[in-house]
């Protein structure tokens, strides 16, 4: 792309810590300055946005393109997926690889970083473990020391496939201390889901209905509950994917009221969908809706809410993992067998802007932290990421908050064939976004170019244990010293 330089002019600058009026001086792929009435080099290309709000482009900690998983291939590519995310707003995804039982950690994110070469937006990756022996502890050293990866995912779910029971979580969080990463969770009891399972599939219901009946509030929120705690008795930092309930809420205040390192994600999808879906009496649009955790009560959407304005939960996500009808009906006869997972990197800032800056619940600063920020500070990219200042990456979104559109299956450019959101109205959308200073979104067309997206490394933080030692330096008892006796004589 070469030293080109372009300028946002006439925009309000938002950050996670305000806003103001300001220029944003572009030089190839970086910012260079930010501030009032910039002068910018002869021939550079002047972006307008006058009665627009200038944003760091979104950053969704959560996706998964081309996933294995269920017997089928997630529909979206890392091409498609991230072209679909630059429409809207979105500059950068953390994805997952997910190895199969006994695969060794390095062969599977070797896949996955073959498979991301198409990107085109920035991505990383979290790495799941799924299995435990001497070769997976080596292999997370190498990961963290090597390839730029400071997450590993922890599935609580999917027995018989890629759960980690307890034995696996303790290992692999100690090892994770060890190396100063962070431990991610999918908080489900994948016991009692396995049981609920069968009990619901035995009373009669085998249709996309028995899903949530399968796997209530109470499995997510003792597993997130368990979770934390064996985090708390480890003495490591813990993140919370897709917390979707009331339940797991209230483990994940505790925690943090406690003071302990726990941080947790929302998807945009359980702040605005409710169970009903699962009982649509068409079987293919209810089938669509299935994921885990599942749509929950209404009540438990107000609960969250109030988690992030009270920045309980801290990042907004999508789970993006997308299946089209004839995959969904694998499980035609047994909801069991219904590939897991839904659309929406595309939609998910405009659905907060929509029903979260709209409605007052959040700032536009807020809204910059939730959808942006926090995740690059959470996993250790801010600075390059997550912000607008000189010197990180031109990701950039001019964003119109009275531009509306009307979410559809048959506009949007996730490779899907439904939109969880269909024809839902929301206001305030992408005018242009930039990846890496390059136009890849004009409000009306995509310009991305296959195998733009770059990797990007992210270092581990042994910030996160600093906490500890300073607790320790002032008297406070490590976490594993409050289970055992003191000695006396």
């Amino acid at each position: 792309m070469g030293n080109e330089f372009s300028v946002i002019r006439g925009g309000t600058v938002v950050s996670a810590e305000g806003e103001r009026r300001a220029d944003v001086l572009i030089q190839g792929e970086r910012i260079v300055a930010v501030g009032e009435g910039l002068e910018a080099p002869a021939g550079a290309a002047v972006h307008d946005a006058g009665g627009a709000y200038v944003l760091p482009g979104g950053i969704d900690p959560h996706t998964h393109m081309e996933l294995p998983f269920m017997g089928t291939v997630a529909s979206e590519d890392f091409f498609s997926g991230t072209s679909a995310a630059a429409a809207g707003g979105t500059t950068m995804i953390i994805d997952f690889v997910i190895p199969a039982p006994k695969e060794p950690l390095l062969d599977a994110y070797m896949k996955w970083r073959g498979w991301a070469k198409k990107a085109a937006a920035d991505y990383s990756f979290h790495v799941a473990v799924t299995w435990w022996d001497e070769s997976v502890r080596r292999d997370m050293g190498t990961l963290c020391a090597e390839h730029g990866v400071n997450s590993f995912k922890h599935f609580m779910a999917y027995k018989g496939a890629i759960m980690c029971d307890d034995e696996v979580l303790v290992n692999s969080f100690t090892r994770a201390r060890e190396l100063g990463a962070l431990c991610t969770v999918h908080a489900e009891n994948g016991e009692l889901v396995w049981r609920l399972q069968q009990e619901v599939y035995e009373r009669g219901f085998r249709g996309p209905e028995g899903h949530p009946l399968s796997r209530p509030p109470e499995v997510e929120g003792e597993a997130a509950n368990r979770a934390i705690r064996i985090a708390e008795v480890l003495g490591v930092p813990l993140y919370l994917v897709h917390t979707s309930c009331q339940d797991a809420l209230e483990a994940v205040t505790r925690a943090r009221l406690e003071g302990q390192q726990v941080f947790a994600e929302v998807l945009a999808q359980h702040l605005v969908i409710d169970d009903s879906v699962y009982r649509n009496p068409d079987w293919n649009t209810a089938a669509h809706y299935v994921m885990s955790p599942p749509f929950r009560p209404k009540e438990h959407q107000a609960a969250l809410w109030r988690g992030l304005q009270a920045g309980m939960l801290q990042t907004t996500a999508t789970d993006h993992c997308c299946f089209c009808t004839p995959q969904k009906q694998a499980g035609l006869e047994d909801f069991r067998k219904i590939p897991n997972g839904t659309g929406g990197v595309e939609d998910r800032m405009a659905i907060l802007w929509h029903h979260g800056v709209r409605t007052g619940r959040l700032t536009p600063s807020e809204f910059v932290a939730a959808t942006s920020t926090n995740a690059a500070r959470i996993f250790n990219i801010h600075g390059k990421k997550g912000v607008l200042a000189a010197g990180a990456d031109a990701d950039v979104v001019i964003w119109d908050p009275a531009k509306t559109r009307v979410i559809s299956a048959r506009t949007h450019h996730q490779k899907i064939d439904f939109n969880i959101y269909e024809g839902m109205e929301v206001v305030g959308n992408p005018a242009k976004t930039f990846v890496r200073g390059r136009l890849a979104w004009d409000g009306a067309s995509l310009h991305t170019e296959e195998g733009f997206g770059r990797h990007v490394d992210r270092p581990c933080f042994p910030r996160y244990y600093e906490a500890q030692r300073a607790r320790n330096a002032l008297g406070v008892p490590k976490p594993v010293e409050r289970v055992l006796p003191v000695r006396k004589g």
